[in-house]
């Protein structure tokens, strides 16, 4: 007699499929979230973008764009009936009581152009500073030519702080601030993603790490040795740079920390496209619509370009603040990394993380 068997063939074989069964399932359900997710982040990000920088420069005009006035008493009133007039809201304009004071704000950016009637009014001049763009120097020759024709006078024009050589049409340090928000933004997102566990410190670490190799370098390749685009103080640049890179790769590990899977879209909208958008470096932030203006006061990109303008052109406008901004930026990031890290470490009885897992 044949002796009887424990497990007959077609059952095994029958529980072996059940036990796989959900496998194509959830291997479906995987290759449709590496599909989809994809898609629609690119999609989210491109259309924020294109939305927002259209909504930002599809039709740029200014808004309170401060202006100097030199004259008589009668002369600037007439200016000033004549802006009012023609071009109501584009400008705000104040009264100095000298050519040099005029030229003075205008050097340091107080205002961006100065409109000087001469003593019988049959000629006058516009000071203006090339460094600030074309487009802010066409749009106050627009303005005021059209005053100086209104009054029948001939309008001269001085360029009181032209471009470098190497920048001739002002975009250098605009590109110069976004290239370093991009790399500031992919170091934090492939820190991120590359060691989520990887501990405080040696995180710290790689973040100082590359903000001064990228700040040193852009730097010197903009200005420096470089296409000296930049003609400021190099060690000035090189801190504005340092500190630009170190803000945006400290807040964009910060927003993928607390955001998650989230945090990708957070720090593209918050610091690539909201912030280059309002940064200033191709139009001054009168040229934005009010909602997105208050954001070129507080975002790295348009701390950074402001600071690199003023240190480059405008006897300083904008640094001291750029530094400390920034550094409370940088500062204040690792400072709530810090603070979950420790939070996270009692929660768990581990060792410490600053990314979010994957």
């Amino acid at each position: 007699m044949t002796a009887p068997r424990s497990i007959r063939p077609e059952r095994a074989t029958h529980h072996s499929l059940g036990d796989d069964a959900p496998a194509p399932t959830t291997r479906g359900s995987s290759t449709r979230k590496a599909v989809l997710v994809p898609t629609m982040v690119g999609l989210v990000i491109g259309t924020l973008f294109v939305t927002i920088f259209l909504a930002a420069f599809h039709t740029p005009e200014p808004h309170g764009l401060p202006v100097g006035i030199v004259g008589s008493t009668s002369q600037v009133e007439a200016v000033e009936q004549k802006l009012v007039t023609n071009s109501p809201g584009r400008v705000a304009f104040t009264h100095y009581a000298s050519v040099d004071a005029a030229q003075d704000a205008v050097e340091h950016r107080q205002v961006y152009g100065a409109y000087i009637v001469s003593g019988d009014g049959a000629s006058t001049r516009l000071l203006y500073a090339g460094a600030n763009g074309p487009a802010v120097t066409n749009t106050l020759q627009g303005i005021f030519g059209t005053v100086a024709q209104s009054s029948q006078a001939t309008l001269g024009s001085q360029d009181v702080a032209p471009t470098s050589s190497g920048d001739t049409r002002g975009l250098s340090i605009f590109y110069s601030g976004f290239g370093l928000v991009l790399a500031g933004y992919l170091f934090g997102l492939v820190s991120s993603q590359m060691a989520p566990r990887l501990p405080l410190r040696r995180r710290l670490l790689s973040l100082t790490a590359f903000s001064t190799a990228s700040g040193i370098t852009v730097a010197l390749t903009a200005g420096g040795t470089g296409f000296n685009a930049l003609p400021g103080n190099l060690a000035a640049i090189m801190a504005v740079m340092i500190l630009m890179a170190m803000a945006v790769g400290s807040a964009t590990l910060l927003i993928m920390r607390v955001a998650g899977p989230a945090g990708t879209l957070l720090a593209s909208l918050i610091l690539l496209i909201l912030g280059n958008a309002t940064s200033g470096g191709t139009l001054p932030p009168a040229y934005l619509p009010d909602w997105l203006r208050p954001l070129s006061e507080i975002l790295p990109v348009g701390l950074g370009v402001r600071a690199l303008q003023g240190v480059s052109y405008f006897g300083g406008d904008g640094y001291l603040r750029g530094i400390v901004l920034l550094t409370v930026w940088a500062l204040g990031s690792v400072a709530v990394l810090w603070v979950l890290d420790r939070a996270a470490a009692r929660r768990h009885g581990g060792p410490s993380t600053v990314a979010a897992p994957l």
